[in-house]
């Protein structure tokens, strides 16, 4: 076999493993999901509720305003209406799932619901204020799941009496696309709940892995540290272009500077204003600050890392971007430079394994191969390159350590000081792949 085969091969077997959770009974039962509910008619809520009504499970979308839920099943409706031009689903197939759909103002049309999913805007009190609700209405035994990509799932199920039903379901964005959903287990989540939701995972054709409660859970939180090292890159002498050409040279599926200008650089600012944890070294966040400030969103204005044709979104570079660069490099001292892609790939994706191994560490993720999978369906990681954890051992824990301990006493231990575990497997000659069978 060839490395790319052995690598393909490693990622089929973790994710048939995604499933196997040790610290829960064999036996342990299930709840049925029959119904689903959504609370949030967003673009979000919307691909969520789409999942579900795919394989036959009817759907019930509840917003704020007939004018939002109008406006969101035109989205789905819309969704449904490019399959069927593209030959993949028929007229009378898309009838069917959009009559699988029904519609409220109301949380007491919620009362009977298996499952009720939390799509709302990602902010701790508005997601508290909807599971007050549910709280309020639902029937003992429905699953109550909170979609937040980033936020305390515990603090969440606190507002109500029944944090044993509390679960996060992480979708990816689009939710009726991408195959990833992470499935956040929180202090008090009961084993049946955690149970019904892998096996719901399976049934809507999601790849479901198992991670704990802290910031991000285990994607979002590797990605902190990825978006911190390209920030930084920026400010030495890279610019997006290079940064995103290397990454995809290397198997990426998007480069970062794109990924940001996708999902929003808004959003970004938002979260990072929302977090109270955050360093005061402004470096390793400056550009979600200093591009928020001036209007340049991303994709939906047109104007981010980089700018974008109006018409047909065609990414451009953009000479604003290098002046903001340099002036940024200029206020924080730093001198710009050359910087090769092998220096880029190697300060965005070992930082990726560095946080990796801590989260291994925490219990956030129970294998390595759960990262791998997470990592590869829900970041556009290269799967011939098996995901960070099956990459670092193809390129030697060893090799990782040293170039961190390296990048620490260049850059600062702050970031760059290697996670205990890393350094205990390098130690003992062991590469992560032992962890999966422990």
């Amino acid at each position: 076999m060839s490395n790319e085969e052995k690598a393909l091969a490693h990622v089929a077997e973790a994710e048939k493993n995604t499933n196997n959770i040790s610290d829960i009974a064999a036996n342990t039962g299930q709840r049925s999901i029959e119904t689903v509910a959504v609370i949030g008619a967003g673009t979000m809520g919307g691909g969520i509720a789409m999942n579900f009504v795919n394989v036959g499970i009817p759907v019930t979308l509840l917003e704020t305003s007939d004018e939002a839920l109008q406006r969101g099943l035109g989205i789905i409706r819309g969704n449904y209406e490019r399959s069927m031009k593209r030959g993949k689903l028929t007229q009378q197939e898309l009838d069917e799932r959009m009559a699988r759909i029904s519609t409220t103002l109301s949380y007491s049309d919620l009362a009977d619901a298996d499952m009720v999913i939390e799509a709302v805007f990602e902010n701790m009190d508005i997601k508290k204020a909807v599971f007050s609700e549910l709280n309020k209405v639902c029937k003992r035994d429905a699953i109550l799941a909170t979609n937040t990509s980033t936020l305390d799932v515990d603090e969440i199920a606190a507002v109500t009496s029944r944090a044993e039903n509390v679960i996060g379901l992480h979708f990816f964005s689009p939710a009726n696309v991408m195959r990833l959903l992470e499935v956040v287990r929180g202090k008090h989540t009961a084993d049946d709940v955690i149970l019904s939701s892998m096996a719901m995972a399976v049934k809507i054709k999601k790849v479901a892995a198992l991670v704990g409660v802290c910031f991000g859970f285990v994607g979002n939180r590797m990605f902190e540290p990825y978006g911190r090292e390209m920030q930084m890159l920026l400010l030495e002498g890279a610019v997006p272009e290079q940064i995103d050409k290397a990454m995809m040279d290397f198997g990426m599926a998007m480069g970062p500077c794109s990924v940001y200008d996708l999902a929003g650089i808004d959003v970004c600012y938002k979260v990072l204003k929302e977090r109270d944890d955050v360093p005061d070294d402004e470096r390793y966040s400056w550009a979600f600050i200093d591009l928020f400030e001036k209007g340049r969103y991303g994709q939906k204005t047109g104007q981010g890392f980089y700018s974008y044709n109006k018409e047909t979104r065609e990414r451009l570079s953009d000479p604003v971007v290098e002046k903001i660069l340099e002036d940024k490099a200029s206020y924080f001292g730093i001198v710009r430079r050359e910087i090769s892609d092998e220096e880029i790939v190697a300060r965005m994706v070992y930082p990726l394994i560095n946080e990796a191994a801590l989260i291994l560490e925490e219990g956030i993720a129970s294998k390595p191969g759960d990262i791998d999978i997470i990592w590869i369906y829900g970041y556009g990681f290269p799967a011939t390159r098996g995901g960070p954890m099956y990459y670092a051992d193809t390129i030697g824990l060893d090799k990782v350590y040293k170039s961190i301990t390296e990048l620490s006493e260049k850059h600062g231990a702050q970031y760059w000081t290697p996670a205990p575990l890393l350094e205990r497997l390098v130690k003992e000659g062991k590469p992560f792949a032992e962890l999966n069978n422990s």
